[in-house]
């Protein structure tokens, strides 16, 4: 019995020490000396707290660190903060976590940071409430440019707020329906610089220009219309004489160009061109309206850089050279402590030997070449940068952990490159690297030693250099690029934006003319219509409706006086010569405003004529087409002479109407309007007060028709 009880107890004795051998005996990938990525990690996270990756110096350089840590206090715990590579992790960062946590055997918050963002936070023997939901709000909430810094500055305000949950399912109900990476970015990038110079260009010229434009275009028409108002837009007897006409086919031509009626006239002087004197101010309000805008937009678009202003030292540049150079100068076979190792113990003992055997120097480095490394993930400008340090030829193997590529740099060893190059198909050096790595870099090996011997040793051609990492991610400035094709298109815009202003203008003005009530000077209720700037159509119906009645009237009318009918048949016969010279009973294509004008202005005087004779002799200066002028005012011409009584209407004499304004007949009927007494013809002596039977004889005299 005895016995059987020290037998049991030795048995019991010799299955824990197995088991403890087993556990203090580590094999392969966790030989001592080759420790696993966890224990690499969970090492130095012993020395510090913060662990930066050397292998992103670009994205997040190794003297950040401090500015990880001072986060990390906030959360009132331990806390344990990886930067790593994407292809550190993989797909499963949360087992990361966990083996690092176990490695080092320390309670606390463990976070995993990668150059993506915030990809997993766990919590390891203490409370920490809101870090799940916090890691959930980090991933909707921040912008898809947030530097990992940043991400982690914003995971500890979420966790320290009290509100992560709530947090949470507001950003995750928010970006339920839409891509995190179409949403607007935290930093400027060049193409948003490039755009914010174009929109500064546009709004730098466009909006003083435009301001100038339409100021200026308010001042002149206030000073045109102030011109008429002072001046009536009436013209002043100068010299008795003729004014400039051309006669009319069936007219004589030498008495056509001489003078209607009354004397030469001379058109009172407009306001002129814009004066300098008030443009200078305004040029320069528009200056300084310009300098103001730009010195906004550079207050606004003030970002200088497109991260969050970390700068790599360089030291944080030569970090990871400097690693990778040590490893190999002890070792032909280096492996990635931060990345998952794919080769197993018997593996890296296999190569090793190998590598030992082969009669050329060759050095293999399994590591990744992210785009955020020392090289810009440029393999040969690696290889360049390690071979200087290490100062030995040899032919360098560069493998991914992650994705099992392979590539070779020749330096100065006498292996035939093209025999490398034209390997056979079945050797790839892409595919799954738990697989294949470890496979493929054995047959590489077997193909190199395999490889003709070249005469003389090659060399790979020089690489360029990478970008420096302060002027890759500065912005360019606010006032190059597109700030000039922007001030370009300023200029149209602001041209466009004055046409638009102007002629939003016009068309209000047509449309508050339309709807004034008719000129009080045209004779009261039912009196015929007085447009102040009548179009070329309604002259030309006008005069044909109004030349029709004066006829009908004149054959109706059975005892009208001799002086009535006289002059009512004259005033008929001097129409008729101003808009129908061919006598066919129709206006001429070529009848100008003027010309119409004028026969309107006839037309009604002759039919006045026949029921108010002695009313008929006199027409309202200010507009012709009001009619009868029953009384008489003063008005002092506007080139300063002595006041002069003209007719006008009864309402003109209560409150002055505005002038007849008429569009010029070189125009074809589609100029500007000016005062009628500035354009050339008889209808121009009615500025002048002249009567109808004088305006009469001076149509017949411009026609030459006596």
């Amino acid at each position: 019995m005895r016995r059987a009880g020290w037998v049991l107890v030795t048995g019991w004795l010799a299955v824990l020490f197995c088991a403890g051998a087993g556990q203090a005996a580590p094999a392969g990938p966790d030989a001592p000396g080759d420790p696993t990525q966890y224990a690499y990690l969970a090492a130095q996270l012993r020395k510090s707290p913060v662990h930066v990756s050397d292998q992103i110096p670009r994205e997040v350089p190794r003297s950040t660190a401090p500015a990880f840590a001072r986060e990390a206090r906030r959360l009132g715990v331990p806390a344990y903060v990886m930067v790593l590579p994407q292809s550190s992790y993989g797909a499963d960062a949360d087992g990361l976590l966990a083996g690092v946590h176990d490695r080092l055997g320390r309670r606390g918050l463990y976070v995993a940071l990668s150059d993506s963002g915030l990809d997993a936070a766990q919590t390891y023997g203490v409370d920490l409430p809101g870090t799940a939901d916090a890691v959930s709000e980090s991933v909707y909430a921040m912008p898809y440019d947030a530097t990992p810094r940043e991400v982690f500055r914003h995971f500890v305000e979420v966790v320290t707020s009290g509100q992560a949950h709530q947090r949470a399912e507001e950003a995750r109900a928010a970006h339920e329906d839409e891509d995190p990476d179409d949403g607007p970015g935290l930093h400027t990038d060049t193409t948003e610089r490039e755009n914010q110079s174009f929109v500064t260009g546009i709004a730098v010229l466009g909006i003083p220009l435009s301001v100038l434009l339409v100021t200026v275009h308010a001042l002149q028409r206030r000073r045109v219309r102030r011109a008429e108002t002072a001046s009536g837009g009436v013209r002043v007897t100068t010299a008795r004489g003729g004014t400039q006409g051309v006669g009319k086919k069936g007219g004589g031509s030498k008495k056509a160009g001489k003078a209607a009626g009354s004397a030469r006239q001379r058109p009172v002087a407009g306001p002129g061109p814009f004066p300098r004197a008030r443009l200078l101010p305004l040029m320069a309000g528009a200056a300084v309206l310009g300098g103001l805008i730009a010195f906004t937009a550079s207050q606004v678009f003030d970002a200088t850089t497109s991260g969050d202003g970390s700068r790599p030292t360089a030291a944080d540049m030569r970090a990871r050279i400097d690693r990778v150079s040590a490893g190999l100068r002890h070792d032909p076979l280096y492996l990635d402590p931060e990345s998952r190792s794919t080769l197993d113990g018997a593996e890296r003992d296999r190569l090793r030997q190998r590598l030992r055997e082969l009669d050329v120097p060759v050095v293999i480095a399994a590591l990744p070449t992210p785009p955020e490394d020392e090289s810009g993930g440029s393999t040969e400008l690696l290889a360049k940068q390690v071979h200087d340090r290490l100062r030995r030829d040899a032919l360098m193997v560069f493998a991914d952990p992650a994705t099992g590529g392979i590539e070779l740099v020749n330096y100065s060893t006498r292996v035939d490159d093209s025999y490398l190059v034209d390997r056979p198909r079945d050797l790839t050096y892409t595919g799954p690297a738990e697989e294949q790595l470890g496979r493929h870099l054995d047959e590489l090996l077997t193909y190199i030693g395999k490889a003709p011997q070249a005469k003389t040793g090659g060399r790979p051609y020089e690489p360029p250099p990478a970008a420096d990492p302060v002027e890759e991610k500065a912005l360019p400035g606010l006032f190059t690029g597109d700030f000039e094709p922007g001030l370009v298109i300023g200029m149209f815009a602001a041209g466009l934006v004055f046409g638009l202003v102007a002629a939003a203008r016009a068309l209000a003005r047509r449309l508050v003319r339309r709807r004034r009530p008719a000129a009080p000077g045209a004779g009261g209720p039912g009196a015929p219509a007085a447009p102040d700037r009548p179009s070329l159509a309604w002259l030309r119906r006008t005069a044909r409706q109004d030349l029709d009645a004066l006829t009908a009237a004149l054959e109706a009318s059975a005892t009208p006086s001799e002086e009535a009918r006289r002059r009512a048949w004259e005033c008929l016969d001097a129409a008729a010569l101003l808009i129908d010279g061919d006598s066919d009973g129709r206006i001429d294509a070529d009848a100008g405003p003027a010309g119409l004008a004028c026969a309107v202005v006839l037309a009604r005087a002759g039919r006045t004529a026949l029921g108010e004779p002695a009313a008929a002799r006199q027409v309202c200066h200010r507009n012709p087409l009001h009619g009868a002028a029953r009384r008489r005012t003063t008005a002092r011409p506007a080139d300063g002479g002595p006041a002069r009584s003209l007719p006008v209407c009864e309402a003109c004499r209560v409150a002055p109407g505005p002038v007849l304004r008429l569009r010029s007949s070189g125009s074809g009927g589609r100029g500007g309007y000016v005062p009628y007494a500035t354009l050339p013809g008889p209808l121009a002596a009615l500025g002048d007060g002249v009567g109808i039977d004088q305006l009469t004889r001076d149509v017949r005299e411009y026609f030459g028709v006596h």
